[in-house]
């Protein structure tokens, strides 16, 4: 639904092409699958992120 949401609130901005989602609605879908299925991880910290991020 969350992807749905974006695309409908975009789709003037959006060419037409397969896209990523962005990355905060993509946590936010795994965040909600893993809470539906009792599940916990743990946050990453900020240095953990800045150092996934630039990898690419």
């Amino acid at each position: 639904v969350l992807s749905l949401l974006y695309l409908s609130k975009n789709h003037g901005n959006l060419e037409k092409k397969v896209h990523l989602l962005p990355p905060e609605i993509d946590e936010e879908v795994a965040r909600l699958k893993l809470k539906a299925l009792d599940v916990e991880i743990d946050s990453l910290t900020e240095s953990q992120r800045r150092y996934m991020e630039g990898w690419q």
